[in-house]
């Protein structure tokens, strides 16, 4: 921990930069898409809402995470401890594993996920490998312990299975709630605590080799008497950089006073990926937030630019120079309240346009290099679960059951259809092989997509490519046109692909 007001880290000369996303081939192995979470499905130019592909047989248990999409398969798991594949064809079951024991929630301390916690965090594939990752909370020797587990994706074989639970912790206190991510050889995930911050528990980001041992883990809140600290972000997973940098949020701390030691509690983390705390921005009300259960509750927000968007319970919105977080109060601009709920969960982006997931209804901000700064675009009222981007619309399941289509540049609702009602506050739908898929409790939904380029999509109007940095703001003051968003996904898939400009800009701070 760090005295208030000390100075941050020294951030590596390597300074991180923003992940290259993959190329858009149709799959969606990791929560959002893409090891920076954007959630941008750039080949996609229309989603068929008219009807539904098909809908998965009821599953064993509910679903908290985002259903993935790999190799002709779509992937889900349940809180009864089962991971499934199904057919993208039709959502027919091809295999199911039922990895272990689920708890039952009387044996935990407290928490609002009922009968049983099983798999609540979004998994993780490895395409290279061809293995499924997902962490289990389970029954072993009558106790909760939270294993890792690897299956082959092809078959469902099980591959490894490694105890990830800290030594010496109180497992029962904790819980597995975030996506996971991979970093070269390493799964990553967040350990936080229960519904009610109950018991001792402290926030934990823990990377394990994807062959097993012993994990590497770093804690928040790690000083003697201190706890709390969840690494959790509403379900996301934690951000990985092109440096392999991972970017975390950290929940709100027991220290509750300015006059103690800072306890990396209500922040960003920028840690290297052997776990190293390299630097981090907390607002100057760390403590208060900490009092009052206002978390830095989203994932951290790596833009183009080398800026970072950061945001949380008390809907404020931190603007961060990504190569120098600045400690406490370090931020370049804020803005808020940008909303009256909750922003928790995973984020959309499209350029330095980014799409926030506050539980009263979806809400866009703009942030700005030179000089910095953020702007209100719009705040729908509608849908507010964690978005995505697909066909020139951001899209958002409600907790009524309903994925919303909405228009980038006002967030009205442009498409709608009825899915089912989601079993948490965080259901995200996720785009991949020719599907956008969408979760409700137990059930996956599917709707036909068409790819851009393909036959149907020559025949719809579309606008030619469009730069981010020569993107205008439309005239209304609102985000950029569905077309628009068409253009910018583009370009942004081909700035991506070889993007040794942004690892300069980082270094410099040139914007």
């Amino acid at each position: 921990a760090l005295a208030a007001g000390a100075a941050p880290p020294v951030a590596t000369a390597s300074a991180s930069r923003l992940s290259a996303a993959p190329a858009d081939d149709g799959s969606w192995t990791v929560y959002h898409g893409n090891p920076a979470g954007t959630g941008l499905a750039a080949s996609v130019s229309a989603v068929d809402t008219g009807s539904r592909a098909w809908t998965s047989p009821a599953l064993d248990g509910d679903i908290y995470g985002e259903p993935l999409a790999w190799s002709g398969r779509i992937y889900v798991a349940t809180e009864r401890d089962t991971v499934y594949a199904l057919s993208s064809a039709s959502g027919a079951v091809i295999w199911s594993e039922h990895v272990g024991t689920p708890v039952p929630s009387g044996l935990l301390p407290c928490g609002d996920i009922q009968p049983v916690v099983g798999i609540t965090g979004t998994p993780v594939i490895d395409p290279a490998r061809d293995e499924i990752f997902a962490v289990a909370d389970e029954l072993v020797n009558g106790q909760p312990a939270h294993i890792l587990v690897g299956l082959s994706a092809a078959s469902g074989k099980p591959e490894m299975s490694q105890d990830v639970d800290p030594p010496g912790a109180s497992t029962a206190a904790l819980l597995q709630r975030t996506g996971l991510a991979l970093d070269g050889d390493h799964v990553l995930l967040g350990m936080g605590g229960n519904d009610g911050d109950c018991a001792t528990y402290r926030g934990r980001v823990i990377a394990a080799r994807v062959t097993g041992g012993t994990p590497t883990i770093f804690t928040v809140d790690a000083a003697p008497g201190e706890s709390q600290g969840a690494i959790w972000m509403g379900g996301a997973a934690p951000a990985v950089d092109s440096s392999g940098n991972i970017w975390v949020s950290a929940g709100n701390g027991s220290v509750h006073s300015g006059s103690h030691a800072y306890d990396d509690s209500d922040s960003v983390l920028e840690l290297s990926p052997s776990l190293h705390l390299l630097q981090y921005f907390a607002p100057g009300s760390w403590a208060a937030n900490n009092a009052g259960d206002l978390d830095m509750s989203i994932e951290p927000a790596l833009l183009p630019d080398g800026q970072v968007l950061l945001a949380g319970k008390s809907d404020i919105v931190y603007l961060l120079d990504g190569a120098h977080l600045g400690g406490i109060g370090g931020q370049e601009a804020t803005l808020g309240p940008v909303c009256v709920s909750n922003i928790d969960g995973g984020f959309a982006a499209v350029g330095t346009t980014v799409y926030l997931p506050c539980l009263s209804g979806i809400v866009a901000v703009r942030a700005s290099g030179s000089p910095a700064g953020l702007r209100l675009l719009w705040n729908s009222g509608t849908a507010g679960g964690p978005p995505i981007v697909a066909a020139g619309l951001i899209w958002s399941i409600g907790q009524n059951g309903v994925l919303y289509g909405l228009d980038p540049a006002t967030g009205e609702v442009r498409q709608q259809a009825s899915v089912g009602t989601p079993a948490n506050h965080f259901p995200t739908p996720s785009v991949g092989d020719g599907l956008l898929l969408a979760p409700s409790a137990r059930h996956v939904v599917a709707f036909t997509t068409t790819a851009s380029g393909s036959a149907a999509a020559a025949g719809s109007a579309s606008a030619p490519p469009t730069s981010p940095a020569s993107q205008a703001p439309a005239a209304s003051g609102g985000g950029p046109s569905p077309a628009a968003i068409g253009g910018i996904a583009a370009a942004a898939l081909i700035v991506a692909g070889g993007a040794g400009w942004l690892l300069w800009r980082r270094r410099s701070g040139v914007r």
